[in-house]
């Protein structure tokens, strides 16, 4: 009965048409037999071409070329937001790629390996905001409940008593206070940057959700979009662009997968030292340390840096035995652990790295750093497999 039931709901309804696609029409192969005349007399005979040389050709040409420069600059400034989500899209779908194709490798449909990488990719997402947000409340309401004490400690204090007796500073607060509150355009200042914070917050979240969108699409179309790229290539060359395509392509994903696990492994051993020696917020600063594991070279550092400051308030030994312990796995981590789980990733030379997360940081920010290396690796195949070749032949 259950074999019926599936086999009817695969049936289309009756009077249903399938969904238009836009597909790709089929390669066409010379055939010498066929005369030139009786294949393209369906649409007529092409006339001959205007010379390039002629002084209509060239400046309406050159008008053409100014004004569709003009057209992409206005479309790039003002589509900012939008490419940077199409960039995150495509860098995510790229990382994930290569987990569907091994899910596809074990008999998977690819379908189902989509939803599966994606389901994991939010459940991480929604693990780290379900820590992050409780927190970050309950450190919160503690500063309020703590803040009236330490007011009143603070005015109590010999030192306030002393300033206060010599400049005034308790008149001049109490004034300050009542100019603020009586002057209108600070408490629309106030209004104002709430209503800023939450329209940020909002914009964040939509943000999220259009890239979550748009890695779905480029994930589930990536093939159909390769197979697009490589016939937008001459034929006589389409081999070799789809070669160095699939060469950059997959080295994007590995870097990926493997920068993923590189900087699971690194929150997992934060997690693990800052609960034997006694850091505070442990569980929410290896979400910390995992996100900024991501960003190549200085995001370790950067993570070490701020949770030994962060260790400091547990006391100076807490901070120096992490500061230690951690620093020293960042070494492990760099010659032994990082170069066998990016092996199969880009080699990137140390300077070229390092100079392509600064430039990819101060252009992009968060999303430049993450993208910088895969993309430095993608010029330099470029550059060693078509200009040197092309310069070596010279």
């Amino acid at each position: 009965m259950l074999n019926s039931m599936a086999h009817r709901l695969r049936q289309p309804l009756p009077g249903a048409q399938p969904r238009l696609r836009f597909e790709m029409p089929p390669e066409q192969e010379a055939d010498e037999t066929t005369p030139e005349s009786e294949t393209s007399a369906r649409f007529g005979h092409p006339g001959p071409r205007m010379s390039s040389q002629h002084p209509l050709y060239v400046g309406f040409m050159g008008t053409v070329g100014v004004g569709v420069a003009l057209l992409v600059y206005w479309i790039g400034s003002n589509t900012t937001q939008l490419l940077l989500w199409i960039v995150a899209a495509l860098f995510i779908a790229l990382g994930l790629d290569p987990v569907v194709r091994w899910l596809e490798g074990k008999k998977f449909p690819r379908a189902a390996g989509i939803v599966a990488a994606v389901a994991t990719l939010g459940l991480a997402i929604a693990a780290f905001f379900a820590t992050l947000i409780p927190t970050i409340v309950q450190q919160v309401t503690q500063i309020v409940e703590e803040a009236p004490r330490w007011v009143t400690d603070f005015i109590n204090s010999d030192f306030f008593r002393s300033i206060d007796n010599q400049y005034g500073v308790r008149e001049r607060i109490t004034q300050e206070l009542e100019k603020f509150v009586n002057n209108p355009e600070a408490m629309g200042g106030i209004f104002g940057g709430v209503v800023g914070f939450g329209s940020t917050v909002a914009n964040g979240l939509f943000g999220a959700l259009i890239v979550l969108v748009l890695s779905l699409y480029f994930l589930a179309a990536l093939p159909a979009m390769k197979k697009w790229g490589y016939r937008l290539a001459p034929r006589s060359r389409r081999a070799r662009v789809a070669a160095l395509s699939e060469e950059i392509t997959g080295s994007v994903g590995n870097y990926v997968i493997g920068q993923a696990v590189v900087a699971l492994v690194n929150a997992t051993f934060a997690f693990i030292v800052m609960s034997i020696v006694g850091v505070p917020f442990a569980v929410l600063l290896a979400f910390v340390v995992a996100l900024l594991a991501f960003i190549p070279l200085v995001g370790g550092l950067i993570a070490g840096v701020i949770v030994t400051l962060i260790a400091l308030t547990a006391g100076w030994q807490t901070a120096v035995v992490y500061a230690i312990c951690y620093f020293a796995y960042l070494q492990f981590e760099a010659y032994f652990i990082s170069p066998r789980i990016m092996q199969k990733a880009v080699a990137v030379p140390g300077a070229v790295a390092v100079i392509s997360v600064i430039a990819g940081g101060s252009l992009l920010g968060v999303l430049g750093a993450l993208i910088a290396i895969p993309t430095a690796a993608a010029i330099m195949l470029l550059i060693k497999e078509i200009f040197i070749v092309r310069q070596d032949k010279h």
